[in-house]
């Protein structure tokens, strides 16, 4: 198989570029280097004698995509490359909108042209769906985006839905819950886990969001690997959104004890909340990836703590520079 990934140099896209090659694919990788990192390509670029990755420095907004998309004469398009700051979202909505609504456009234009149906796209997950009446939530919800982020993203959805209509693209819209894991950013908002555990591995101080009792639905990036490599290998025929995430919240404090637990620390106490449940965002209902794509986590908080906890730990202790993009 021939792949594109955009984003390639980020954390989640440069463990898809690993987990294609590692099955023996042909990847060009797409990144603009804004927030990726060449650190996280070390294992893929070392495949570039063998020609069997490409890496392409350029925007998805630019008018060479078509040119790259053409060239490389994809089976599937893996679209990772986006914006993903909340806030900056909300302090430059535009800047936010070009990358995630006119570079998606751009991306749909080049496959398109050059024939290629399946695109397989990181949509947002609990941001899509809002402020929803119930914990668990599948793809029948309606969406409720409620900041500039989440409105470009679903933006992105509804350009991949229209092209499939006009041109016959084959999309796959993943609506990935919280991913955590290996090669995260502690940097930002966008990544509670490998925020707090850098912060824990080094002894800083660390705020989490409004308090330790927040909850999220946290899934573990070589399971959301997995269910990209699912989506590319399904049927024409299946189109659509599709949530990725455990089904299960998980809180601050928990996940703060876990880590504790493997740096042989103290748990915090646990948190007391008015309702005897945890505040936060909504689990995703993978059910339909499980049924269509036969896709489902495997890695559990636990397992998934423990690798992140030990990576931060070699990464900070070699004072790689792993650290310093998104």
């Amino acid at each position: 198989m021939r792949a594109i990934v955009t984003g390639a140099a980020g954390f989640i896209g440069s463990t898809l570029v690993d987990r294609l090659l590692a099955d023996g694919h042909q990847v060009v990788g797409v990144d603009n280097f804004r927030t990726g990192i060449t650190a996280n390509l070390e294992h893929a670029l070392a495949h570039r004698g063998d020609r069997r990755f490409t890496l392409v420095r350029a925007d998805i907004q630019a008018p060479e995509l078509v040119d790259i998309v053409a060239g490389a004469q994809p089976h599937v398009i893996f679209h990772l490359a986006a914006q993903v700051d909340r806030d900056a979202s909300v302090s430059d909505p535009q800047f936010d909108a070009r990358s995630n609504v006119l570079g998606t456009i751009n991306l749909c234009e080049a496959s398109r042209q050059a024939g290629v149906r399946r695109i397989v796209y990181a949509a947002s997950g609990a941001s899509r769906y809002g402020d929803q009446d119930a914990a668990l939530v599948d793809e029948s919800r309606h969406v409720d985006p409620l900041s500039p982020h989440a409105v470009a993203k679903l933006a992105g959805e509804m350009y991949l839905r229209a092209y499939a209509g006009m041109y016959g693209l084959a999309p796959i819209c993943l609506a990935l819950a919280d991913v955590y894991g290996p090669r995260q950013s502690p940097h930002g908002a966008a990544g509670a886990i490998a925020v707090v555990g850098s912060a824990m591995v080094t002894g800083r101080p660390f705020a989490v969001y409004r308090d330790h009792a927040t909850a999220h639905d946290f899934v573990y990036v070589d399971d959301v690997v997995e269910a990209f490599v699912c989506a590319a290998e399904a049927p024409m025929e299946r189109t659509g959104v599709y949530n990725i995430g455990t089904g299960r919240r998980t809180t601050m404090t928990d996940v703060h004890n876990l880590m504790a637990a493997d740096l042989d620390e103290s748990p915090l106490p646990a948190p007391v909340t008015d309702d005897g449940e945890a505040p936060g965002v909504i689990a995703l209902d993978a059910a339909k990836a499980a049924r269509e794509l036969g896709w489902s986590p495997r890695v559990d908080i636990t397992e998934g703590i423990r690798r992140t906890m030990q990576w931060l730990c070699d990464t900070l202790e070699s004072e790689s520079p792993a650290l310093v993009g998104a």
